[in-house]
Parts: C-alpha cells; structure tokens; sequence
C-alpha cells in the first residue's frame, strides 16, 4: 500500500522540456514512474524522444489530461511562472501536483493554495521547494533518487530534501511505503499533519518518520494532531539545533524569531505526546528500529 501515489498514476511534466524538467523526466521514466507527455506553453504538438519514448508535448494540462488521462503533474518550471503553472493544472482539476520549483513568492503560493480551495480542494498541491513524493517499487515523480531504500512498510513525511534522502537510506533494509517530501516555504500545499492522517489510515504503513526543522510551528501542530489522531509509532527529527536566531537556515521557512519555533520548543512538543525525537538522522533510524511493532 501508499499514500497518494501507486504504479496507476499518470504523470505530466510541466516544464519537461528545459533542461531541469527533461532530466528528471529521464529519471523517473527510469524509476517505473508513468510519465505520459509534457506541458510547455507554446510547445503544443511536438513530440519529444526521452531514452526511446516518444512522449507527446502540450500547450496547457487541460489539453494533456484530455489526450493522457492524467491525473498527476510534476511542476519544473522557473519561479516566475510557477503560478501560472500550477493554476493551470488546478483550473484542469488534476488530483495531484508536485511542485519542485524553489524560490516561489510567498504571495503566489498562498493565491495558488487559496484557488484550490476555491476550487473544491479537488487538487493536493504537493511543495513548493520540495524534493516530490515515491512510494518505492510503484512510482515516483520529483527528484528523490529511487535507488537508496526499497519498498516496505515505513512512512515518512519531511520539510527537508536531503533529510528525506538520508532517513530514506538509513531505513532501507526496513523499506518505505510512501516518502513525502513536503518543503520548507513558509506556506506549503500539504502538511505533516496531511500525511499523518493518511499514513494513520493507509493499512500498509506501520509506522512513520516525521521530520522537521526550525521556523513556524507546523511541528507543534503535528504533535497535537498525534495526541488525538494517530496510533502507529511516531519518531522524529528536528533540523537546527545550533541555529543562531533570526538568520534563515537553507529554506525560507527555517527561521527562528525569538523563543518561538526553535528545535528545542519542537522536540518537546512532539515528546510530550510520545514521539521519540532523534539528535541525528542516525539516532532518529534507531528510534524508528525500537519503535517498530515486533
């Protein structure tokens, strides 16, 4: 089992034809993933060979999903245009959209997330600035490397990329079900609390990896919904221990003002509902091995 993304989903890759959006194609085409043609806005009607695959290039998503039947987009496009991007594949009414874009304005990222809602909440925006979401051995659309864990029963949900890839193969002999990697902007699509609800209810994860950092306060957000909402065994790790206050930590959203949002305050909120936080990813790998029902 995994959460929002198996071997069914049909993917598009908006922006596959820059240099960003046609290397990643060739990786996930690589990984199993489903990818059935690209969206870039003036491009309509060529077709592009990746690795022997002629994948079919269209001017908007609506026109794509028309043609493909897709229902899942990889967003690999410059910050600029991410807004219109991502609204095409909302206006398209695409169930899941992955947006790896970094540097987005976070004005754009609210409008998108509030367009959404306005929508009917029919898509799950997925980033921005984040690494993409794979369920091992079924698919994968981002830019996680599919070739460091394996498939197992393992849930993990994260803001950071190269923490994502760390627990990941930490965890491989053990094996994931599904690894979300949900970014570091200040406003983000889906939370860790998203992706524990559905962990909570997906029958083929037994436990989850929550990873967070400092800034904000999704982390105590979590630990409440954990007291109430979920019952598998939870472990965690908190990113920036060290961090001086008031200077932003690699992402946007990693920021600590004053007592609020440091790592300190995160751990002892999740650690208070029962959640055993790691110091390192290493000791986080251990938690999870003793956490594990045996």
């Amino acid at each position: 089992m995994a959460i929002w993304l198996t071997q069914h989903n049909r993917v598009l890759v908006q922006g596959m034809t820059g240099s960003e959006g046609m290397k990643h194609t060739r990786r996930m085409l690589a990984s199993g993933t489903a990818v059935v043609g690209g969206v870039t806005p003036g491009k309509g009607g060529r077709t592009v060979d990746v690795d022997g695959r002629a994948l079919p290039v269209f001017d908007t998503v609506a026109e794509g999903v028309a043609a493909t039947g897709a229902d899942t987009t990889a967003v690999f496009v410059p910050p600029r245009f991410a807004r219109a991007a991502v609204t095409d594949a909302i206006d398209a009414a695409v169930p899941l959209v992955v947006v790896i874009t970094e540097g987005i304005p976070v004005h754009d990222t609210a409008a998108l997330w509030a367009h959404s809602l306005d929508q009917g909440g029919k898509t799950r925006i997925i980033g921005p600035n984040c690494p993409g979401i794979i369920s091992p051995g079924l698919s994968n659309v981002g830019i996680i490397p599919a070739d460091i864990t394996a498939a197992g029963r393992v849930g993990l949900v994260s803001k950071s990329g190269t923490l994502t890839y760390q627990l990941m193969y930490e965890l491989r002999d053990l094996g994931f079900s599904t690894c979300v990697g949900i970014g570091g902007d200040p406003v983000v699509g889906t939370t860790h609390i998203d992706a524990l609800r559905a962990f909570e209810e997906d029958q083929g994860t037994d436990a989850v990896v929550l990873i967070g950092e400092i800034g904000g306060d999704a982390e105590e957000r979590a630990a409440a919904f954990i007291a109430d909402r979920v019952t598998k065994p939870v472990v965690g790790y908190v990113a920036g221990f060290t961090a001086p206050e008031g200077r932003t930590m690699g992402h946007a959203g990693a920021i600590v003002s004053g007592s609020s949002g440091t790592a300190g305050a995160k751990q002892e909120a999740l650690e208070a509902v029962g959640v055993r936080v790691g110091r390192t990813p290493t000791q986080t790998a251990r938690l999870l091995r003793e956490a594990l029902p045996r």
